[in-house]
């Protein structure tokens, strides 16, 4: 049986990964304008540059052949672990392999944030027992949720860096120059931890072990922490995959805004320049984390939490 649904799981990934490169091939060749021209210009999309040499890069990235073509080939390359060479800094894998330390550098400790910030809201929600001051808390994650990155990024950059000179505002430079992006990630780590957990407070609060514990004489604060905090931690794992992806998706705004170099600045660089080999790869990569994560959490889950593989079963 487990066998079988591991299976099942690296069939479905592979079907991610396949759609992933797929949507983005689509998408990045029907953007406006001509890769070879724009390489050839300099990034520049309106310099004018000779025939010949745009035919030349044509030829040489092989653009000059049918779409259906550069798709397959690029495909089979793929499979092989090759993503190609990018037309303006070579190998596709070895770039993303030097932008990603930065980026799981802001990443990890974003994760860190959202799990202690997100955590730490619910518990302290769901002990509460004044209703309104609940509610509050409990209002926070959706606030959290619908504020804009860039906005939040530049009020850190602003309040922190300009106004109070607590940490740099722009660069890779030392573990300071990691709090402020990382909070802005970490904003909406926490909202959907906060969400998820506090929800599953609530609902554990009510599970017949909690009276039972007090007919034992396990204090309030024990049974909060020692056994509902406990089972409702479990559902929060799920959002691991859900964060990696928000994660990288929110590293092109973070990495831009604070000037940083990583896989977020990488991807700004890449569609910019229209790089059809480095952007595939780039959504490639981020695909297959994606991937590897969400199907690390759907194999140690059951592990975790006995009652998903017995129907629910308590």
């Amino acid at each position: 049986m487990l066998l079988r649904q591991l299976g099942l799981r690296i069939l479905q990934a592979i079907g991610v990964l396949w759609a992933a490169y797929t949507v983005a091939f689509a998408v990045l060749y029907a953007l406006p304008g001509d890769p070879a021209a724009i390489i050839a210009g300099g990034g520049d999309s309106g310099t004018q540059v000779s025939e010949q040499a745009v035919a030349e890069l044509r030829a040489r990235y092989g653009l000059d052949r049918p779409i259906w073509v550069q798709y397959l080939d690029g495909l089979a390359h793929a499979v092989r672990g090759d993503l190609g060479q990018s037309m303006r800094i070579g190998s596709v894998s070895e770039a993303i392999v030097q932008a990603v330390p930065a980026t799981a550098q802001i990443a990890g400790l974003a994760i860190v944030m959202s799990i202690i910030g997100g955590a730490g809201l619910a518990l302290l929600a769901s002990y509460l027992r004044s209703p309104l001051l609940r509610q509050l808390l409990l209002s926070l994650p959706s606030l959290g949720v619908s504020v804009p990155s860039f906005w939040l990024a530049l009020l850190l950059l602003q309040v922190f860096s300009f106004r109070l000179g607590w940490f740099p505002a722009f660069g890779n430079d030392g573990f300071g120059s990691l709090i402020l992006p990382s909070l802005t990630l970490a904003a909406l780590g926490s909202a959907l931890i906060g969400q998820i957990f506090a929800r599953s407070l609530l609902a554990e609060q009510r599970a017949g072990y909690v009276a039972t514990a007090k007919a034992k004489g396990v204090s309030a604060i024990g049974i909060h922490l020692r056994h509902v905090a406990r089972n409702a931690a479990l559902p929060s794992l799920t959002l691991l995959g859900v964060l990696v992806s928000q994660f990288l998706a929110g590293a092109v705004v973070t990495e831009t805004v604070f000037s940083r170099t990583g896989l977020g600045q990488l991807t700004t660089q890449a569609v910019t320049t229209q790089d059809i080999p480095l952007a595939l790869g780039i959504v490639v990569f981020g695909a297959a984390v994606v991937v590897v994560t969400t199907l690390i959490v759907d194999l140690v889950y059951p592990l975790l939490d006995p009652r998903v593989s017995t129907g629910g079963a308590r």
